[in-house]
């Protein structure tokens, strides 16, 4: 008689586990896991290692910071944010991998990244877009991304590089450089920015010499640099990232090709200077995506000192923050952490009209109490309005950098504006 009550206890636990692992399999594309778990899970797919592994932890941090301002502010639909975070090593193939576990295992509707356009495509394409999962990039540029035929499921926090192109070419321009030679990691970041600041650069009166690819991982560059400055450029633009750009400029000044440089976002390192001289770069211009003065940035800036204990040293990081930010209020919209219904609801969260509401503790409370009552909001972002169109893109102000006694300092913001369809700088159009 044991026997036989031992043999249906066990039977029946072996048909629960059964009937528990057919519902887990059942879940759908697009549908969270999360019905269990007491908190959200958002994830965020970083380059912890690889090209832009220095980039990728400063970046995560600020996912992380938004994740601590929302829980602190009381959360989403009453319930804590947790964020997942996955390594892209900055590889096509592993980053596809991560986010495969992000969606699969983790059960997120919606994540971060990736940082590298590389990366972040190929993500889409097989990942968040056939899976029907939110994916916001904070970092990747490439204009490609744009076309990309996405379901509205991909969006960046990010203005795309047809932005910091024209600005790197204006930067060239105002700078009384009248030829220019270009060195770009090949991938879809580097070729689609040597495109747009190049052709800004010809545009408007100045010569192009060349556009020189570089592979990434080469012990030497000397060929690319021979080929680049052959034609004795005034200037230099290396876009690259710290890895290999660090030897790039080591070659190009111990082998007296050049030594006038302008750099854009993935060389506003500081490892560059320590590692390069700070007398070899010192006076050095660059640019990125900046942000504007706003309520937001500074409690960003005071906010994120306190909690990791320095300035926040990259580009990139609060875009990560709105990212996150937009993911959970429009959760909070929604009343869902469906993925449909998230992507269906960054708009409104993110876009005029609505009262204008800011990062940080109080901003967020002030947001969701907001959403709560049924009303509009417009969240203003660390890295300013987070308006997006209908591509998923966004348009924010670039600024232009340089290295001064050593630093990395911020020289001035450039804002961007639309005529007959192009983007040019405002500048222009206002001397027009």
């Amino acid at each position: 008689m044991k026997n036989m009550k031992n043999m249906k206890m066990y039977s029946s636990r072996f048909l629960l586990g059964i009937v528990l692992l057919l519902m887990t399999a059942l879940v759908l594309p697009g549908t969270s896991l999360q019905a269990a778990d007491e908190k959200i899970k958002v994830g965020s797919l970083m380059s912890m290692s690889g090209a832009l592994a220095s980039y990728g932890p400063p970046i995560n941090n600020g996912v992380l910071l938004a994740a601590i301002h929302l829980n602190e502010a009381g959360g989403v639909l009453g319930k804590e944010i947790k964020v997942v975070t996955r390594d892209s090593k900055t590889d096509p193939t592993s980053g596809v991998d991560a986010a495969k576990k992000l969606v699969k295992v983790d059960g997120v509707p919606a994540f971060v990244g990736a940082l590298s356009s590389g990366v972040t495509m190929p993500v889409a394409e097989s990942v968040s877009v056939p899976n029907e999962v939110v994916q916001i990039s904070p970092a990747s540029t490439s204009p490609q991304l744009t076309g990309l035929e996405d379901d509205d499921y991909l969006f960046r926090t990010v203005p795309g590089d047809k932005l910091q192109g024209v600005i790197i070419g204006q930067l060239a321009l105002d700078l009384g450089y009248e030829k220019l030679s270009i060195i770009y990691v090949n991938n879809d970041y580097g070729k689609g920015l040597a495109d747009a600041s190049g052709a800004w650069f010809s545009e408007q009166g100045g010569e192009v010499l060349a556009k020189v690819p570089y592979e990434k991982g080469k012990a030497s560059y000397r060929g690319e640099l021979e080929e680049a400055t052959s034609k004795n450029p005034d200037v230099l633009v290396l876009i690259g990232y710290p890895e290999n750009g660090t030897n790039i400029i080591r070659q190009s000044i111990s082998g007296g090709y050049i030594d006038n440089f302008i750099f854009p976002d993935g060389m506003k390192a500081p490892e560059i200077i320590d590692n390069v001289g700070a007398q070899f770069l010192n006076g050095t211009y660059g640019t990125s995506p900046g942000s504007k003065e706003t309520p937001s940035l500074a409690t960003f800036n005071e906010t994120y000192t306190a909690e990791f204990g320095s300035t926040p040293p990259k580009p990139f990081m609060t875009n990560a923050y709105d990212a996150l930010a937009v993911i959970a209020l429009a959760m909070q919209k929604a009343e869902s952490t469906d993925s449909e219904a998230i992507r269906d609801n960054l708009r409104f969260v993110a876009n005029p009209p609505g009262e204008k509401v800011y990062a940080g503790v109080d901003g967020f409370k002030r947001a969701i109490e907001l959403l709560k009552e049924g009303k509009d909001i417009n969240y203003q972002g660390a890295a300013g309005s987070v308006d997006f169109n209908a591509a998923g893109d966004v348009v924010s102000p670039i600024m232009v950098w340089k290295i001064e006694d050593g630093k990395i300092v911020t020289d001035r913001t450039e804002e961007i504006a639309i005529e007959d369809g192009r983007f040019v700088p405002a500048k222009v159009v206002e001397e027009e």
